[in-house]
């Protein structure tokens, strides 16, 4: 799937629906009937933030007409990992919410890409110093310890008076990360800049001075604002204040040991607010071992990347891009790696193939179905109604792959066309993708009416009737060729055309709706395929 730079809409799901033998495209049917309310299997679109929560014209359509959603941007990789390797969920969360409150399937996309991910975090740990794999906290679940208390911690202040801030068990699911408890901190002051006004402390830890260790822990709070850092004791440190939001965020910090036993102490005084805190970690740093060691970094990085994702939104997402676009264009067909990937060095460019080869998938998909075990996970790409090579490969490659344990549910197409893409080869692709057995996706639609790469282009009338005909035969083909207990739905990429990642200044109109929100032939042509009943 090629970069999405505009906002637009994205839904996913897929629509059962039928339609009839020939390429034509019906009389058309006029009204406010809605693609949803007549397909037999989910309509989705793919939506960004903007489109979907800010824009009121696309907003309402994509909530009228489909009943489900792939966010565009908002759950790739550069999305939620943030430079330093931490995570931000908020945007992501608060798209999910809007869906569920619209009664929309949520498909995820996506996990594992090489594309729009933190490639300069990523390669700077296979460069330099990593923590070890050995955490020298105790009790960093706060699992031990009784109704009120926690082993190998101590509370040191309460606020002022000693008191005013309570440091009790949370628990249950709002509370708890992981495990059963988690530390819970309500501090009913602001003590501006007294951050120690209210602290818990870890039991001394044995450090080696002048080697660098990185302190990690999970917080969020109960209102937006809150405010926490770290010190240490008995020689002090001190953490920058960290600004937390409502939802779970890791935050770490490196330090050098100055002592051979330190304490690592939570301060929580500044900002009245409710605290939770869970899976706490030191670790020493280490050098690098070389490209020897990068295969289980980079396995290390993969693993912990799709279970935090795929962890947070457990039980709220239908599905799953797990891997997109594994395939490389040239050799067609080639696993990816830094010399057949563009950019491959680029800071948002990471190749997880290049260092994992052909156990990239076996690898991603299990840790996707250990994160969610009730999400349908998909293999995706692009090109594979017109590259033979490449359709074959995947194939190939997935089953490869489940003969090797992987849970692979389905493939996702994703069926960036155009008004001249071949008919023969798309129905041939879909009859060979669903002598799978798999569920089928397509995953990306949208079908291009500029043919001949020109820099604007007028959407004539009759460029509107082909761009119809050709919506129409894809979906029919797509009814035709996949039986309907394998069609997992259609996603349109987009909504407005000029929300469209090929729009680009009105180069091209892709989509199933003008720029003002108007249904376009290409609207009646699919309503109508998905009402044949096929």
């Amino acid at each position: 799937m090629k970069k999405r730079i505009l906002e637009f809409v994205g839904l996913l799901a897929v629509v059962s629906a039928c339609m009839t033998d020939h390429e034509g495209v019906e009389p058309p049917v006029m009204g406010t009937v809605s693609l949803k309310s007549v397909a037999t299997f989910p309509i989705a679109v793919a939506g960004s933030n903007g489109a979907f929560i800010t824009n009121p014209t696309s907003s309402t359509i994509i909530k009228r007409d489909f009943n489900g959603i792939t966010f565009e941007n908002e759950m790739k990789n550069n999305a939620l990992v943030t430079s330093s390797g931490g995570y931000n969920f908020t945007t992501a969360d608060a798209m999910v919410a809007a869906a569920q409150a619209a009664n929309m399937q949520v498909h995820g996309h996506v996990l594992a890409w090489h594309s729009q991910a933190q490639g300069t975090y990523y390669r700077s740990i296979l460069t330099s110093a990593r923590p070890s794999d050995t955490n020298l906290i105790q009790n960093p679940g706060f699992e031990d310890g009784d109704a009120t208390s926690f082993a190998r911690f101590t509370v040191l202040n309460t606020g002022n008076p000693a008191g005013t801030a309570t440091i009790s068990v949370g628990s249950g699911a709002a509370e708890v990360r992981s495990g059963s408890r988690s530390m819970k901190v309500v501090n009913p002051t602001a003590y501006t800049t007294e951050q120690w006004r209210v602290q818990v402390a870890s039991d001394p830890i044995p450090l080696t001075v002048g080697k660098q260790y990185q302190v990690s822990y999970w917080v969020k709070a109960a209102a937006a604002n809150g405010s926490i850092r770290l010190s240490t004791q008995p020689s002090a440190l001190y953490q920058g204040d960290q600004t937390i939001g409502t939802s779970w965020q890791q935050v770490t910090w490196l330090i050098t040991a100055n002592e051979a036993q330190t304490r690592i102490v939570f301060d929580m005084g500044r900002n009245s607010n409710t605290y939770f805190i869970d899976d706490v970690s030191v670790n020493e740093l280490v050098t690098a071992g070389g490209s020897a060691n990068n295969y289980t970094k980079v396995d290390s990085l993969l693993k912990t990347t799709i279970q935090q994702i795929a962890g947070h939104f457990k039980g709220k997402v239908r599905g799953w891009d797990v891997i997109n676009e594994m395939f490389s264009d040239g050799p067609a067909g080639a696993i990816r790696n830094n010399t057949n990937t563009a950019n491959a060095t680029a800071n948002d460019v990471f190749v997880w193939s290049h260092y994992l080869g052909r156990d990239f998938g076996v690898k991603a998909f299990t840790y996707a179905a250990e994160a969610d075990p009730a999400a349908k996970l998909f293999i995706n790409d692009y090109n594979l109604e017109s590259s033979t090579a490449k359709l074959d490969s995947m194939i190939a490659y997935v089953a490869e792959i489940r003969r090797r344990g992987a849970k692979v549910d389905g493939i996702g197409t994703q069926m960036h066309v155009s008004i001249n893409t071949n008919k023969e080869q798309i129905d041939t692709h879909f009859r060979k993708l669903a002598a799978t057995g798999l569920l089928i996706h397509v995953s990306e639609l949208d079908i291009g009416v500029n043919t001949t790469n020109a820099t604007s282009l007028v959407l004539t009338d009759a460029l509107e009737t082909t761009q119809a005909e050709m919506y129409s035969y894809i979906v029919n083909s797509y009814m035709r060729n996949v039986p309907k207990s394998q069609r997992y739905g259609v996603t349109i990429w987009g909504l407005l055309d000029n929300q469209s990642w090929r729009y680009r200044n009105g180069a091209d109109y892709p989509l199933l709706y003008t720029p003002a929100g108007a249904k376009k032939k290409a609207y009646e042509a699919v309503l109508n395929a998905l009402k044949s009943g096929l």
